[in-house]
């Protein structure tokens, strides 16, 4: 890949609904090994799809840390389908 060719952009899109207790792991578990593939770009698309805990809240802390982790606030539940396909719709990945 020559130096003026732009990597691939690469979109993990993830549903969340009260999972406070998860999302540390989650990101400690997930992050390291996309960091580690170093053909592609990556955003992580996380849809908080109504989650009534501090699960909002703690997605925001990990984003403003992480200009690569991208947040979508679903106003209620509407079940893992629609909350993959809203991030989906905002999804900025290149194929």
């Amino acid at each position: 890949m020559s130096r003026h060719t732009r990597k691939p952009l690469v979109s993990l899109v993830v549903p969340f609904h009260d999972e406070t207790e998860a999302i540390e792991a989650f990101f400690a578990t997930t992050l390291p090994i996309l960091e580690s593939i170093d053909t592609t770009r990556f955003e992580i698309v996380c849809v908080n799809d109504g989650s009534r805990d501090d699960t909002l809240d703690r997605l925001i802390d990990v984003a403003a840390g992480d200009p690569r982790v991208r947040i979508v606030d679903l106003t209620r539940r509407f079940g893992k389908e629609a909350a993959l396909t809203a991030g989906i719709d905002e999804a900025a990945g290149t194929g």
